[in-house]
């Protein structure tokens, strides 16, 4: 090639580029209105950031990177180009401030109970109906007459055929047995102490016999008089209404499902329909909507009304209201705190005659939550609410002006069948949204829910939920069952439409673990593909794609221990081969099978070869030469003979090298997980979690115990 050639070649490479690059920044241009949208996306991460440390930090850091984060903003007022990143800066700080601060506010944990039967006495907080029977939340429980209350509420199921009558406010004394919340069945499994940790809660357990009331009280505060009058609709609603419909019904009148069997929560959930059971936005908006309505007819036939006052003010605010009630009815959860807050801004922008609603009601909402309840940034609750919502107003702001939005046609089929079509289509992008989140938290993907929900949501909305909001209204005057008993019908629909889903076949596959990173990727991805408007908004593909794959990408354990070492499982050729003690928790093993992601679970044998890499004699059980759980052998055999030593019992001495898993491993630092390899990665659920107020500290021994509790030497003169 020519030097005349090369240079031109340069050239137009470079005026290339330079096109490009143009071009992109047009685009960053186009976009910088939407930069607001970002705000709440910041501060997540500023929540993410705190919650991912190995070690609580000091309480000043949070306070002192918000202070210096809003000086950059004040600073940075005359550059608009370093203005955005100051802000996001801000709300980062905010995010990690609003966690830290929230989890400072907590009282402390409870890491330590009596392991024998004890008489605890305490104050109903609130009674939950459950197949079974009943379980009662009970404060300032005393485990003794000489004990002080613990900082903690404590939870207990009550005995079965126990029906004596409680009230939020009695106090009551009852003996049972109570244990701390349970560590995670695995390294990044569940975390119940940290849900347990910010809902107050110090223990659960059960009694052993029935209840005495001891004072019987009114209820004292707003929070109990609400518990009671949520105990009362529930129990008034199971008595009009008995068996599966009634249980039903009162979750969706309460936000209580615990009365629903197992067995119809599994169809429910595999066919799709378990957002309608989780009391939500949609059950919010169906309330405002009909309260808006309501109160606009009644307003819309009275003609002085009509002259004098603006209706759709008044009805605007009156469906808030209404709203508003039935949060606080069914205990206020972060679906329902989301929707009241972007209703709350719809009803102000028809109050100031403004149409603003939408993301950045949504972002607003989003902020708020965060701010409030923190911690509800790693729940299911707040992923898959607000992922519905942001996927369904990014689409439909996408899809305004389209043939799925026709203006022109009149005839009631054409509109019917467009109605019919929408319908179907926010199915299909609730359905996708939501569909990371739930992969992650509960290894299954519901694949047909577009079609259970095309026929259920129609259902809940427009007969279901009004029928239960007459149920509400008829209650002070007993006559309730006029309108329990259509509500029930309707929910006997709803339930067919959950039976049929999901007996088909593949309705709701297992998938393996989805790891926090490939959420994280799936997070930010959907919220890329949402809040941009222009060509930006395709680079979206990388990241969800990346997160979606996840679950394949990462590998496995090897090696499952459970909290007590009673379960042990080796993974080899494609099933997990478990060694299971008596007394083994079904609960652990349950967790394990789901996110096994539908491995067969096969008995490992005394001896022989379960799988090729698997070799097992009376006292031990190979694995490919580099790890050998102990089953009789004496440690010092194996020691320094294979890399990692997994025993169900005490390893006596030390192991030399070798990485030893025994019972003493998992009483100090919990379930362990092993990836085989050169070297070996051994974690443990201390090291995946770290030292957080949550997490219980390492046990102390019955001598250290008894040594703190003897009273100190006096000093030598």
């Amino acid at each position: 090639m020519s030097t005349v050639a090369l240079a031109r070649f340069g050239t137009v490479d470079r005026v290339g580029w330079r096109g490009r690059l143009a071009g992109l920044g047009a685009l960053a241009a186009a976009e910088r209105s939407r930069l607001f949208l970002w705000l709440p996306v910041a501060m997540a991460a500023g929540v993410a950031w705190y919650f991912a440390l190995a070690g609580e930090p000091p309480l000043w850091l949070g306070p002192a990177a918000l202070v210096l984060a809003l000086g950059a903003v004040m600073l940075s007022r005359r550059t608009l180009r370093a203005l955005p990143v100051a802000v996001a800066a801000l709300a980062v700080a905010a995010g990690f401030s609003a966690a830290q601060l929230r989890t400072a506010a907590m009282p402390p944990a409870v890491h330590e109970l009596p392991f024998r039967a004890v008489v605890a006495e305490g104050t109903v907080v609130s009674v939950d109906v459950l197949p079974e029977g009943r379980r009662v939340r009970l404060s300032a429980v005393r485990l003794g007459p000489d004990e002080p209350a613990l900082p903690r509420d404590l939870r207990l199921r009550l005995a079965p055929g126990d029906a004596t009558p409680l009230t939020p406010g009695d106090r009551v004394r009852l003996r049972g047995l109570v244990r701390p919340p349970g560590a995670p069945a695995a390294p990044a499994a569940f975390d119940f102490q940290r849900v347990a940790f910010f809902d107050r809660l110090g223990g659960v357990g059960f009694a052993l016999g029935p209840v005495d009331v001891l004072a019987p009280a009114a209820p004292s505060s707003t929070g109990q008089r609400l518990a009671a009058l949520r105990q009362s609709v529930v129990a008034r609603t199971l008595a009009a209404v008995p068996g599966t419909e009634g249980a039903v019904a009162a979750a969706l009148l309460t936000g209580q499902r615990g009365a629903i069997p197992p067995g119809e929560l599994a169809r429910i959930r595999d066919s799709g329909l378990a957002h309608l059971l989780a009391v939500s936005g949609l059950h919010v908006g169906i309330v405002a909507a009909l309260g808006f309505l309501l109160v606009r007819l009644a307003l819309g036939l009275w003609p002085w009304a009509l002259l004098h006052l603006h209706v759709k003010k008044i009805a605007a605010v009156a469906g808030i209201v209404g709203g508003l009630g039935y949060m606080l009815l069914t205990g206020s959860q972060v679906p329902m705190q989301r929707a009241i807050a972007m209703a709350a801004l719809f009803a102000l922008a028809v109050v100031l005659d403004r149409s603003g609603v939408g993301l950045r009601a949504l972002a607003l909402a989003a902020c708020v939550v965060l701010l409030i309840q923190p911690e509800a940034l790693l729940g299911p609750s707040f992923q898959m609410s607000f992922a519905a919502v942001l996927a369904l107003i990014a689409a439909w702001e996408t899809a305004r002006g389209t043939w799925l939005s026709p203006r022109g046609h009149r005839r009631l089929l054409v509109r019917a069948g467009y109605g019919v079509l929408a319908l179907a289509f926010t199915s299909l992008v609730a359905s996708a949204a939501t569909a990371p989140f739930a992969a992650f938290h509960f290894q299954r993907v519901q694949v047909y829910g577009i079609a259970a929900n095309a026929l259920a949501v129609p259902l809940t909305s427009v007969w279901v939920m009004p029928w239960g909001m007459a149920a509400l209204a008829l209650m002070p005057l007993g006559l309730e069952g006029m309108a329990l008993r259509p509500m029930a019908f309707g929910i006997s629909g709803m339930l067919a439409v959950a039976h049929e889903v999901a007996s088909w076949p593949g309705a709701a596959p297992r998938l393996p673990a989805m790891p926090v990173w490939g959420v994280a990727a799936c997070g930010f991805g959907l919220c890329w593909l949402c809040l941009w408007r222009t060509r930006l908004r395709l680079l979206a593909v990388l990241p969800l794609a990346l997160g979606l794959a996840s679950p394949w990408l990462a590998r496995p354990p090897d090696i499952l221990v459970s909290p007590d070492a009673r379960l042990i499982a080796i993974r080899a050729e494609g099933a997990l081969h478990v060694q299971s003690l008596p007394g083994a928790s079904r609960f652990v093993r349950g967790i394990w099978e789901e996110r096994s992601g539908g491995l067969a679970f096969v008995p490992l044998p005394e001896t022989g070869r379960p799988a090729a890499s698997i070799d097992c004699t009376p006292g031990a059980c190979v694995m490919g030469g580099s790890a050998v759980l102990l089953r009789g052998d004496s440690p010092g055999r194996w020691c320094g003979r294979v890399a990692v030593v997994v025993s169900a019992e005490p390893v006596w001495g030390r192991c030399t090298g070798s990485a030893a898993i025994d019972r003493f491993s998992v009483w100090r630092d919990g379930a362990h997980a092993v990836w085989l390899g050169d070297p070996p990665v051994v974690l443990s659920d201390r090291a995946w979690r770290g030292e957080r107020p949550w997490v219980a500290p390492v046990p102390r021994t019955r001598a250290q115990r008894e040594a703190d509790a003897l009273p100190p030497a006096p000093l030598d003169e």
